[in-house]
């Protein structure tokens, strides 16, 4: 079906022409561009089942960073002409307008230390502004969205279900799946010992979920809050130890030229303890190798497991896409665990 956002503009009492924006694979993501400029995003009401859940996360994180921390930049949905931050079509598609941060950009793929670092500092900022709130008060969006344990369970229940052709192309791949499940062993130790502290992390943090100031290509803000919940530092450092340290994309199908940027790791660490530091324990600060190979871990995973089911949930432009992905993590996963020991 067809979408023209411009039909949806009025219910926010906004006018402009709606052009394509940005790289993710999730929503749908206008600029708006008119007397003002705005982001008119519809939400994908197929994973995310309770958009209500965002707003009220993003609402409640708002109303305590404008108490606590007034100047810090949160980008917040902007209400439609009833007053609400969610604006229902006919078909039951959930529409959201923010304003657009003027002198800003984003970038897909970390080039040097310096993004990595300012990218992470900006993360670990939102964390630490958020570390005084009550925490009970947010709700998952996406339940059980970076827990180990239950990923490996969701492969194994894939390889039970799946085609025999399918499982006889992905045989090393497989192997290598269970070959790191002492991962899932450390993991639920790790959870298990409460020497993790549940906070509101950000839970997606990719280096295109950050603002560049345009000019001096410091950190403006973190954005794409739809997974703003309680989650564990490791959740967020471990993301990005994952989509910042390779020299390629996730996508990439040549894996010899996946590589552990060491320059990189450091720099998001010590980017990222530039604001944790001092609201880190000492046994969480001990956690931080294990971090990157945990998400890593968890996509992999993932992905096989969707390549096993035949390709149900992350959109794929050709057959073997996902089990490519898959490849291409695993061969990650190898590098980070021997760069960590």
């Amino acid at each position: 079906m067809m979408i023209d956002p411009e039909k949806i503009l009025p219910h926010f009492g906004v006018r402009g022409l709606c052009t394509p924006l940005g790289s993710g694979h999730i929503h749908k993501t206008f600029k708006v561009t008119g007397e003002k400029n705005f982001v008119l995003q519809r939400v994908n009401k197929n994973v995310f089942t309770q958009p209500e859940v965002i707003s009220s996360n993003n609402r409640i994180a708002f109303h305590y960073l404008k108490e606590n921390r007034p100047d810090y930049l949160f980008v917040r949905a902007l209400a439609d002409t009833n007053g609400n931050e969610l604006y229902f079509d006919d078909d039951g598609h959930p529409w959201r307008l923010f304003p657009m941060i003027e002198n800003t950009v984003t970038v897909d793929q970390v080039t040097g230390e310096a993004e990595a670092f300012e990218a992470a500092k900006g993360f670990g900022l939102l964390t630490k502004n958020l570390s005084g709130v009550d925490v009970s008060l947010f709700k998952p969006t996406l339940e059980r969205f970076h827990d180990l344990a239950w990923r490996y369970e969701q492969f194994e229940d894939a390889l039970r279900k799946a085609e025999p052709e399918l499982i006889k192309q992905c045989e090393k791949e497989i192997e290598q799946a269970k070959s790191f499940k002492t991962l899932v062993e450390e993991y639920n130790q790790l959870i298990a010992s409460d020497k993790l502290i549940l906070r509101v992390m950000h839970n997606d943090t990719k280096i295109n979920n950050i603002l560049f100031d345009a000019k001096s290509r410091k950190a403006a803000c973190a954005i794409d809050l739809d997974t703003l919940m309680p989650g564990y530092f490791i959740y967020d450092l471990g993301d990005m130890v994952r989509t910042f340290v390779s020299p390629v994309s996730e996508e990439e199908k040549d894996i010899s030229i996946i590589d552990f940027r060491k320059n990189i790791y450091e720099a998001l660490v010590k980017g990222y303890l530039s604001e944790m530091e001092s609201v880190l324990t000492q046994e969480e600060k001990n956690c931080i190798p294990f971090a990157g190979k945990m998400m890593t871990y968890i996509m992999a995973l993932r992905m096989l497991a969707d390549f096993l089911r035949g390709n149900t949930y992350y959109h794929v432009t050709y057959a073997d896409q996902n089990l490519v992905r898959a490849k291409n993590q695993f061969r990650l996963l190898e590098l980070i665990s021997a760069h960590s020991k």
